[in-house]
């Protein structure tokens, strides 16, 4: 997993004042510079270079100093900045997560331009903005959490703290109707640990709903989530929310020309050493054991039973791809090269699966 910005210990400034440090104000008309007040000089500056505002100061500067939504951007990056936040769950940078803020709390849709950026902020939204903004840099709560929206393949979806927040490479695919892998418009689709039901959503929307799509979770409070976004895209008929430990639930006699999953991947090393902001992500969504391949163990061993006789199935476990070639040596794991970034997505044809269906099982079991 890439990590653009270091997490560093947050340290707040002393109040601002418009009085000249003493360091800057001594006389130096016929002085000699010297080494020591140049040292002085330089130090006076390296205590609040990179130091965040206060929570105190970050409130009232958004409420009374900044009037524009670029004011309130360019302020938010400097404190993300200065706060060492880390981005990821959405964003790439620091402007970007500002403007999403910002944006969200004006209810409006990205992108932004400049008539967005030259709107005045009423002070009601400031003072939202500002709440956020703390939450962001005090307590490490990724916007998306604080915003109540993350967007997947083109569409927005609700998320709260209860579901993983969608970030997926397999929109890429879904886009591009998972050519050249398929040959046809898949009839059935199963979308495996589902989460906000996003891949399922973007899979049944793409395809015009002319698919039926079931949405497979382990966890009751992602199945009120992905119920709500189906609910939001009037997919009732189309997506089906399904409680299952993997496949565990689910009908021998189901057959699915395509089985997507997105399955908890993150090996225990990883896990710990992960940035504060996916702490804040259920644990349950993102640990899958010691090397990361819990999960898709069962998914090898079991997916062949309910794929059809030309399915396909296609799996991201990110940057636990090394550990599961490690493991399957002899699999002919196909690995996507995604044009927008991203990697770790794998796909395997029914034939395929059928083939090392032993190999599959033998290592389930040894793990066990």
């Amino acid at each position: 997993m890439t990590e653009p910005y270091a997490v560093t210990e947050r340290t707040h400034a002393a109040p601002a004042t418009s009085s000249l440090p003493e360091a800057l104000s001594a006389e130096r008309a016929d002085a000699e510079i010297t080494d020591e007040a140049i040292e002085r000089a330089i130090a006076a500056i390296d205590d609040e270079l990179n130091v965040c505002p206060s929570d105190e100061e970050i409130y009232a500067t958004i409420c009374d100093e900044l009037v524009t939504v670029q004011d309130v951007v360019r302020y938010l990056v400097t404190i993300f900045s200065q706060g060492s936040v880390y981005v990821g769950h959405g964003t790439t940078n620091y402007w970007d997560e500002a403007l999403e803020m910002v944006q969200a709390v004006m209810c409006l849709q990205p992108p932004c331009d400049d008539s967005t950026l030259n709107s005045r902020l009423t002070r009601r939204e400031r003072a939202l903005i500002a709440k956020m903004a703390i939450a962001r840099t005090t307590y490490r709560i990724p916007t998306p959490y604080l915003t109540h929206r993350a967007f997947f393949a083109g569409h927005q979806f609700y998320v709260d703290r209860r579901v993983i927040i969608p970030r997926s490479p397999i929109a890429e695919l879904i886009e591009n109707e998972f050519r050249p892998y398929l040959t046809r418009r898949p009839e059935r689709v199963l979308d495996m640990c589902t989460g906000s039901g996003c891949i399922a959503i973007a899979i049944a929307l793409q395809f015009e709903g002319e698919c039926e799509v079931d949405a497979v979770d382990i966890s009751d409070d992602a199945l009120d989530i992905a119920t709500m976004n189906i609910q939001n895209y009037d997919l009732e008929q189309v997506v089906t929310p399904i409680k299952s430990d993997l496949f565990d639930n689910l009908l021998p006699q189901d057959k699915y020309d395509l089985i997507v999953a997105n399955p908890p991947y993150v090996n225990a090393e990883d896990l710990e050493a992960m940035p504060i902001e996916y702490q804040r992500e259920p644990a349950l969504a993102l640990g899958s054991g010691a090397d990361g391949l819990d999960c898709v163990r069962r998914i090898l061993a079991q997916a062949r039973d309910f794929l059809t006789d030309d399915g396909v199935l296609i799996v991201e476990v990110g940057n636990t791809e090394d550990n599961l070639t490690e493991t399957y040596p002899n699999v002919p794991f196909h690995f996507i090269e995604l044009k927008r970034g991203g990697s770790g997505v794998f796909l395997l044809t029914a034939d395929q699966l059928e083939v090392c269906a032993p190999y599959f099982q033998e290592q389930l079991k040894s793990a066990q």
